[in-house]
């Protein structure tokens, strides 16, 4: 499944649906994991009908290989490999206004910081002592709802997300106190999507 079929376009068709692109980016930020057909449609939400005939189309590009009767990866033998993963990899990982109107939407939301994978960090151990890609400080946030919009975002992103969720009398309280995890995560490469704090 792995060698291409010279009579299939593959730049015509390399990124002409949402979902392929979206079983991309899980293979790209996920290389060298192997995955299957069902695994991979829970990570990018989509229906396994879907993704199982994304991934044949892939497999006829010679993008996608099979590495045994259920697993599949990312051909590192591919003709464009190496350009095509550079081009995910520093593509947005998500759309900056959907997420801050789905942040809005948990609660009181006071400060939304994203960092790590959520900004395309260069550098992979930024944020790694923080230990988050997406910080949020409110109150009555609806567990529900963020449970599903984290679902979503890891869905867009392709990777799992890292994230913490704080008070804001807490929050206000350990960032007096210079408290190191939050020292650690507003010292490093962000973006506040959410600024009520005035930080």
């Amino acid at each position: 499944m792995s060698k291409p079929n010279s009579s299939y376009p593959v730049l015509e068709n390399l990124f002409n649906s949402k979902v392929r692109v979206k079983v991309l980016k899980f293979l790209f930020r996920n290389y060298p994991v192997n995955v299957g057909i069902k695994d991979l449609s829970k990570k990018v939400q989509e229906s396994l009908d879907v993704v199982r005939k994304e991934i044949k189309d892939l497999g006829k590009m010679g993008l996608i290989k099979k590495v045994d009767k259920v697993l599949y990866t990312v051909n590192s033998d591919f003709e464009f490999f190496k350009e095509l993963r550079e081009l995910i990899l520093k593509s947005s990982p998500a759309e900056k206004n959907k997420m801050i109107r789905r942040i809005t939407g948990l609660g009181r939301v006071k400060l939304a910081v994203a960092s790590g994978i959520l900004i395309n960090s260069k550098n992979p151990n930024d944020n790694i002592e923080s230990g988050v890609d997406l910080f949020i400080v409110g109150d009555d946030i609806n567990k529900s709802r963020l449970s599903s919009f984290l679902r979503s975002l890891e869905a867009e992103v392709g990777k799992e997300i890292r994230f913490g969720i704080m008070e804001k009398d807490e929050f206000e309280y350990r960032y007096g106190m210079f408290d190191r995890f939050v020292r650690v995560l507003l010292e490093n490469p962000h973006e506040k999507l959410i600024n009520k704090m005035g930080l």
